[in-house]
């Protein structure tokens, strides 16, 4: 792995566990990823509904950081993790679970 992959590579790890602790705080089941030769994801179970689980990705668009769903949309800028935390638990909730 070159000098800049594995730059890259310490940058979406350390995004993706600055959301998975917000997530954590807040009920849910986490797990990095690091796949050998591809990208670094957080899985995201709700411990209430297991089949409510997701990927998330941390990639840079123009010089800035994402947060990525696993169908290519943005969920929120990586520099956000408690807003795309939120995001995350309203997509992922149950029906009436972490109501506001």
């Amino acid at each position: 792995m070159s000098d800049d992959n594995a730059a890259l590579a310490r940058t979406r790890i350390a995004y993706l566990e600055s959301l998975g602790d917000e997530l954590r705080d807040r009920g849910f089941a986490v797990r990095l990823t690091i796949p050998q030769g591809g990208p670094p994801s957080l899985h995201v179970v709700n411990p209430h509904a297991s089949a409510l689980t997701e990927n998330i990705l941390a990639e840079t668009t123009a010089g800035t950081w994402w947060f990525w769903w696993s169908w290519a949309e943005r969920i929120a800028p990586a520099d956000d993790p408690a807003g795309a935390a939120a995001r995350v638990t309203r997509v992922l909730a149950a029906t009436g679970e972490y109501s506001s």
